[in-house]
């Protein structure tokens, strides 16, 4: 099993893709991962093909991928498995990824999502698990999810049993995806945390404001924490992130907090270097991107107290129960006036971040990769003559 410190080494023959068929959603911390996965990639010499869904691409998202050599983008109209009422969209995309994998003769099809996983493909399926209806409910919610999530239950399950291994970015993640659709099996979990480019985030001098991002329309998030504490603090709490869901529902954030809307990368990255803490008090969160990149940016973290964020963070980050203003309140208020402790944090933070590199990450996919090959080599193509016999040996040998 690949694991975020350390993992196995690939044999010198294990199987290697030469190229790549992906899928992303090209919004939001998927797209980041998916962006810092290619470019690592094609730095070890695999070509990835990015099939987007979910929406329209934005001018810098087109510029990101512009940047990985050799990636080909290619973009899709479809609605995401996760998305209310998506089921058509989903069957065309479906089709549509079928026909791509035909176009561009991919090694491997690596899945940034769940149901497609259980089409005939050609080649190895690797399914990425970033998050999952159903778990985000029990958090959220606190309660079981609703029979209107049955149809959704039953194609996850259908394609986390289809894939030939399944990957997850914490082992929290890992463990829910079992409780949820059933026990993956020896051999196909595996535990791979996401990474990011540690030039792209880099501390500044520290400025005297609270800093949180992510999409503000997500209960997951927990923005309505940080509302109610805002006003007892004597630093201001600046938010980032978009505030209109996929489906247009938006959701105004409260005067106590100041909004600075969404960011491009690098507006992002020039605010995380002055903030001087970073607050996520998350419900739900497999790993958080944004976290990562405020470590990067050597922030003092304050953390809702999830196992999956204990487990990227360990020691280098103060953690809250997500449903308790006042423990927030107190650890927020306690960081702003001990700038020691809150700078050490920051520095903490910062050693444990720069562990996630993107070459490590592409390292444990090109192990996890090898895994699928090996479990099923790609099956000839529709017209292709059977390939030829190996020969058994020469007199010469």
């Amino acid at each position: 099993m690949a694991r975020g410190d350390g993992g196995p080494t690939p044999a010198a023959a294990a199987p290697r893709p030469g190229r790549v068929l992906m899928t992303a959603d090209p919004h939001g911390g998927v797209w980041t991962y998916a962006i810092e996965l290619a470019g690592a990639l094609s730095r070890a010499g695999v070509a990835t093909v990015l099939a987007t869904m979910g929406g329209p691409l934005s001018d810098g998202a087109r510029a990101a991928a512009a940047a990985v050599r050799g990636l080909e983008l290619v973009e899709g109209a479809y609605r995401l498995e996760w998305m209310d009422d998506p089921w058509d969209d989903v069957a065309a995309a479906g089709d549509w990824l079928l026909d791509l994998e035909e176009r561009t003769r991919p090694d491997l099809i690596h899945l940034n999502g769940y149901c497609h996983a259980a089409l005939p493909f050609r080649a190895p399926r690797v399914v990425v698990a970033h998050a999952c209806v159903l778990s985000w409910w029990r958090a959220v919610h606190r309660l079981p999810p609703p029979v209107r999530h049955d149809r959704y239950r039953a194609r996850v399950a259908e394609g986390l049993r289809a894939a030939e291994a399944v990957v997850a970015p914490s082992a929290a993640m890992l463990s829910a995806l079992s409780g949820e659709y059933g026990a993956l099996g020896v051999g196909r979990g595996h535990v791979i945390p996401h990474a990011r480019d540690r030039r792209r985030f880099a501390p500044a001098a520290k400025e005297a404001f609270v800093f949180a991002a992510g999409r503000l329309w997500d209960e997951a998030k927990n923005l309505a924490a940080l509302e109610k504490v805002a006003p007892r603090l004597p630093w201001p709490v600046l938010v980032a992130g978009s505030d209109v869901a996929p489906g247009g529902l938006g959701r105004r954030t409260g005067e106590s907090l100041c909004s600075l809307g969404w960011m491009s990368e690098g507006e992002l990255a020039w605010w995380m270097g002055r903030a001087a803490i970073y607050a996520f008090p998350a419900r739900y969160e497999p790993f958080g991107m944004s976290v990562l990149e405020a470590g990067l940016s050597g922030c003092a973290l304050v953390l809702g107290d999830l196992p999956s964020l204990r487990e990227v963070w360990r020691d280098a980050a103060v953690y809250v129960p997500a449903d308790d203003p006042a423990a927030l309140a107190g650890a927020l208020d306690q960081l702003i006036r001990d700038a020691a402790r809150r700078d050490a944090l920051g520095a903490l933070a910062r050693r444990r971040a720069v562990r996630f590199s993107p070459r490590a990450m592409a390292r444990r996919y090109l192990d996890v990769y090898a895994v699928a090959l090996a479990a099923r080599p790609p099956a000839p193509r529709r017209g292709s003559p059977p390939p030829s016999p190996t020969p058994r040996g020469t007199p010469c040998e």
